[in-house]
């Protein structure tokens, strides 16, 4: 979104403590070190990132870099962890057919890879990368949908983050439930065993640690539309860089 920032890490969203300016600043600097050093000071990095962390309610050490150009950005406590086969994913709501998946459910389905740039809204881009999964279209076909769903709205089990999509964008053929990542597992850093993957729009829209599907009659806000994110993340809709949605 042009001319937009993430909003001030003042506190905790959950009603914490106010975080301090040195915390905010000692992020940022040992975040720009590993841009600037790499791997060599990776392991220092890290036993820095474990002090910080300890007083910083934000998640803002998710800044710091991740393999391969990513950025991890977290406001839990800590990286969720779930066991492939302890996961569940719900699929509810305006549907026919309620039903829980696990992991081995969900690999048994029609399976698609899609290959695309990752654009995050604070400007960092992984080009080409491979996510797999099933398409988001595939699991509200399996679950029949109501007549008067208009959208639905992602949970997740870290228990903060939560995003939205109306029906039509859910319908599009490269909107995955996604559980490989790079043709890997996703890591729990990543947001899995399982994430959404909305391929045409900025990351922030494709949450991390999904748990639940609820199909809607009304677009319910994510955690960062809330916070001053537009709803509808196109990559490319107000940046200029031309991306087409459709």
């Amino acid at each position: 979104m042009a001319g937009m920032s993430a909003p001030e890490p003042d506190s905790d969203d959950r009603g914490g403590r106010p975080v301090g300016r040195r915390i905010v600043l000692g992020v940022l600097a040992l975040g720009a070190a590993g841009v600037a050093l790499g791997a060599r000071v990776q392991d220092a990095t890290d036993g820095a990132l474990a002090a910080v962390a300890a007083n910083d309610p934000t998640g803002l050490t998710g800044l710091l870099p991740g393999g391969g150009g990513f950025r991890f950005y977290s406001v839990a406590d800590a990286i969720p962890h779930r066991f492939p086969g302890d996961y569940r994913l719900t699929v509810d709501g305006l549907v026919e057919r309620p039903a829980t998946y696990t992991m081995d459910q969900l690999a048994g389905m029609p399976r698609t890879r899609l290959v695309r740039d990752v654009q995050c809204v604070t400007g960092w881009r992984v080009p080409q990368t491979a996510f797999t999964g099933v398409l988001l279209s595939d699991l509200l076909a399996a679950a029949g949908v109501r007549p008067g769903a208009t959208a639905l709205r992602f949970t997740c089990f870290d228990g903060v983050y939560t995003e939205s999509l109306t029906l039509e964008q859910a319908l599009r053929p490269d909107m995955l439930v996604a559980d490989r990542m790079r043709d890997e597992a996703i890591t729990d850093a990543h947001g899995g065993p399982v994430r959404l993957y909305a391929a045409p729009m900025y990351f922030y829209k494709s949450a991390k640690w999904l748990s639940g599907i609820t199909v809607t009659d009304h677009v319910t806000p994510g955690y960062w539309e809330e916070r001053g994110y537009d709803i509808d993340g196109w990559v490319g809709s107000s940046n200029g860089r031309g991306d087409d949605p459709t």
